[in-house]
């Protein structure tokens, strides 16, 4: 009599749960928009828990903003130059009654640019605005036009991109982040559906129906012997 395959079945069962598994994880949504940064001293950039209407910087504040495709503030990609503010501001006198906020602003790289578009230079600016101004007070200030959604996201500065505001994009490998990837514990903006980056819900039902079908399986093998 011929050995019923349970053993054999098992191992499809494994292997294909594998398979599902490195299917969710493979590949994930990203989006396309302006991350806000904060310079941490000149020390480096911190992703912002505020958006910019929302901050009111002090006088010898750097303020970054960066155009890239990332899934969340996990692995944003930061401002390109470094947070300096002598350097953005070094041709910028102090007036009284007024603050300087250094503004970096980098519309990042032809790869994270809409179809049709590319990317403008980087480029540093020194606000000179009012004390109680806000980070995006200063901003307008120095690079008109700038566009927002309708829940006030920051979509195009300079008027870039032309159009769009958060969009997501096409599944992309993990391994294909941006340079320069943040850690972070808060996001503003476009977040991952999904919320922690995990497996879908359709991979998920796809595992969970595998393993019923193996279960069952398994255990019919096991009856005829």
């Amino acid at each position: 009599m011929r050995r019923p395959p349970g053993r054999a079945t098992l191992l499809l069962v494994v292997a294909a749960l594998l398979a599902l598994l490195g299917a969710g994880n493979a590949y994930a949504a990203g989006y396309r928009y302006w991350s806000f940064w904060e310079g941490d001293g000149g020390k480096g950039w911190t992703y912002a828990t505020q958006g910019p209407s929302s901050v009111r910087p002090d006088d010898g504040t750097v303020q970054g903003f960066r155009f890239s495709v990332s899934e969340d503030s996990q692995d944003s990609a930061q401002p390109r130059r470094a947070p300096d503010f002598g350097t953005v501001c070094a041709g910028t006198p102090a007036e009284d009654g007024l603050k300087r906020i250094a503004l970096v602003i980098d519309p990042g790289t032809a790869a994270d640019a809409p179809d049709g578009e590319e990317p403008p230079a980087p480029r540093t600016a020194c606000a000179l605005v009012a004390p109680d101004a806000s980070t995006a007070e200063a901003l307008a200030s120095v690079a008109k036009p700038l566009r927002y959604d309708s829940a006030a996201m920051l979509c195009a500065i300079s008027g870039y991109p032309r159009s769009g505001c958060g969009e997501q994009v096409g599944a992309r490998p993990e391994t294909a982040k941006p340079d320069g990837a943040a850690t972070a514990s808060a996001t503003e903006g476009a977040q991952d559906a999904s919320g922690d980056g995990g497996p879908s819900v359709g991979v998920l039902a796809g595992i969970g129906a595998v393993l019923v079908l193996g279960v069952a399986a398994v255990l019919r093998a096991r009856r005829r012997r």
